[in-house]
């Protein structure tokens, strides 16, 4: 109601703002004429009360004029934008202005509708991965809570035996790690999508990182009887952040140790190649598919679901992110059912030589 008021005592004001700049005109005018001149004081009183009143009626015309013209090329599409937006901070990301198709000045609002449609496209973008994120979290996070809940209830059993107090021991033990795991995967990721994680390069020798990460897993191919194969060039050095590639080297031998079956094989092979080096880990496991190879580096998309107990989908993802970050390539080639190659290209434009060692 207020702003009803104020917006009348404008268009009043910008009236008369209108009428007085006229009348100045035509005053000024009409003096610069007649200076000089003999004229009888009754004629003139006559012209100057209808120059008045034609100075009135231009006053008018010139403000309806003005009026129609700002409610066309600014009210409108102020108003159309304003609404626009009172939606978006509502929360409907899916909302998109209309630009105008008239042509009555309207190319310069087109270019913020379009601007605020962009941002609304990305705004969309940031709800849905916001929405899916926490909803795979707790998805993820609820199978190892349950795995505990009732392992722990059956700890409490009266009479259980050593061997069942044990089993069940270990069963809760394994699911913590696995929950551990998936909030510190999830604490990487969101410093790495946030680049709060900057690499601290130094020079590295590249073959005795990946021997150092492939001995963590010794257990676990021995534990599955698999033959580990290697093909390593000596004194591969390169300018990396060494903590970095150890995330990416350790989820990559993990997966392959993982999803080989007992008596399987897994080969890793680094080689040398201008300006940095290839890492390539493959494995006889299952294998990918093409649908499971196009999402393989999103985030808790697991395409193997029988094998989805073993980790919870972030490995990837951060792997890919890493590589991102320190200017490598990651590729997959894989045959259902025959296994798959992971491949990490390294550029080393600024390597050391030699005689460095990090």
């Amino acid at each position: 109601m207020k702003g009803g008021w104020r917006s009348r005592l404008l268009s009043v004001l910008e009236y008369f703002g209108i009428l007085f700049f006229i009348s100045f005109v035509l005053t000024a005018s009409f003096e610069l004429f007649f200076h000089g001149l003999d004229i009888p004081k009754d004629p003139l009183r006559k012209s100057a009360v209808l120059t008045f009143g034609n100075a009135l009626f231009i006053a008018f015309i010139v403000w309806l004029i003005d009026r129609l013209r700002k409610k066309l090329m600014t009210d409108r599409p102020v108003k159309r934008i304003s609404d626009g937006l009172e939606r978006l901070t509502q929360g409907n990301f899916s909302e998109r202005i209309e630009p105008f198709s008239d042509p009555l000045g309207s190319n310069q609002y087109n270019i913020i509708i379009e601007r605020i449609n962009k941002m609304a496209d990305e705004l969309a973008g940031v709800e849905t991965l916001r929405t899916d994120f926490v909803s795979n979290v707790s998805h993820e996070m609820k199978t190892p809570l349950a795995v505990i809940q009732n392992y722990a209830a059956l700890l409490r059993s009266p009479g259980l035996s050593e061997n069942d107090r044990t089993e069940y021991a270990l069963a809760i033990d394994d699911a913590t790690k696995r929950l551990a795991a998936l909030v510190t995967n999830i604490l990487k990721l969101n410093k790495l999508e946030n680049q709060q994680i900057f690499p601290e390069n130094k020079v590295i020798y590249l073959s005795e990182l990946v021997c150092e990460c492939m001995l963590e897993f010794e257990n676990e191919w021995e534990k599955k009887n698999i033959e580990i194969a290697t093909d390593i060039d000596d004194d591969i050095m390169i300018n990396a952040d060494p903590e970095l590639l150890s995330i990416v080297w350790n989820n990559l031998l993990s997966n392959a140790i993982k999803f080989t079956d007992e008596g399987g094989s897994v080969s890793v092979a680094v080689k040398r190649m201008n300006g940095g080096a290839a890492v390539s880990i493959s494995d006889t496991g299952c294998g990918i598919d093409s649908e499971t190879g196009r999402h393989i580096f999103d985030k808790f998309y697991q395409g193997d679901t029988s094998h989805a107990s073993r980790g919870n989908g972030l490995g990837l993802a951060l792997v890919k992110r890493i590589i991102d970050i320190i200017g490598g390539e990651i590729t997959v080639s894989s045959e259902l059912g025959k296994g798959s190659t992971f491949t990490v290209i390294l550029h080393n434009e600024n390597g050391g030589n030699d005689n460095e060692r990090g």
